[in-house]
């Protein structure tokens, strides 16, 4: 079985992009790069990643692409571009240029900004418009009270390719369930869009037992099904919390309890299919094939 990580991350803290680190847990204040997670990830038999941005800057998209050369189990990368600029078109024109097929979509840091109806703003629709001109997908990086503007975004888009990254982020330590699994039941009755099974653990607060996650990850799978949720480690977010191969093995456990024969779908098929990549390029036998 071919296994994707639809979701993981690399920084260089030097480049100075990572505001978000200033208050970030002391262990994700340093540098994240490829020879940091090789080994885990050949250990855990992961064959691929979708590389995500962690900065607000067309410059780390572009670091990415050059992590992409010496990293050959980074397979695309999900940028970032400014939303908002009035020629944004020609900026995500030239990411796409200067990615040379390694670009598979952007991500606004729309968690970040404080107007909880952003991505329903029309200053963004020209930036809409040329991802679905350009057939990228959208990652949808928001909080719970987020959940309804995007949902006002993807009714008026209905080209878009879109996946919902940390499952919505729940508030797991307040036990908010049920205005999240609201929203995010009437947000899979668009067939377009996809949930990544990814970044739960790190919304657990502290002490609290992994066990939490079980009914939200129930809700996932009867909202999406397994055929629109897509797995990732959220590393090196997720070693705040867990390691690489433990929250592979839950998830595994997860998938195994509500959907027994989708392991395959979730674990890289989705991914592939999502982000338009091949399955050629892939083996078993060469997981974790880094240079």
């Amino acid at each position: 079985m071919i296994v994707i990580d639809a979701h993981q991350h690399y920084w260089q803290v030097a480049r100075g992009d990572y505001g978000w680190l200033q208050q970030a847990p002391e262990g994700l204040r340093r540098d994240y790069l490829p020879a940091d997670l090789q080994t885990q990830r050949h250990a855990a038999g992961v064959s691929g990643s979708i590389l995500v941005q962690a900065a607000p800057s067309e410059a780390e998209t572009r670091f990415l692409f050059e992590l992409c050369q010496h990293d050959l189990a980074a397979i695309g990368v999900v940028g970032w571009v400014d939303f908002t600029a009035h020629d944004v078109r020609k900026r995500i024109e030239a990411l796409l240029r200067d990615g040379d097929g390694r670009l598979l979509g952007l991500r606004p840091m729309a968690q970040d900004i404080a107007d909880p109806d952003w991505l329903a703003r029309p200053a963004l629709d020209a930036a809409f418009d040329a991802m679905q001109e350009f057939d990228l997908a959208f990652d949808a990086l928001v909080r719970p009270a987020q959940l309804p503007a995007l949902q006002a975004r993807l009714d008026r888009e209905q080209r878009l390719r879109c996946v919902l990254n940390h499952a919505g982020k729940p508030d797991l330590a307040h036990g908010d369930f049920d205005a999240w699994a609201a929203s995010l039941a009437r947000l899979a009755e668009s067939p377009a869009l996809h949930c990544k099974l990814s970044g739960l653990l790190t919304q657990l607060a502290p002490g609290m037992p992994e066990g939490v996650l079980e009914r939200y990850v129930e809700h996932l799978f009867e909202c999406f099904g397994a055929e629109r949720l897509l797995w990732g480690s959220d590393w090196p977010v997720l070693t705040v919390q867990s390691q690489y191969a433990h929250w592979l093995r839950l998830a595994r456990a997860y998938v195994q309890r509500f959907a027994p024969n989708a392991q395959p779908l979730v674990f890289g098929g989705n991914a592939l299919k999502f982000y338009r990549r091949s399955t050629d390029a892939f083996r078993p036998s060469s997981a974790g094939a880094d240079a």
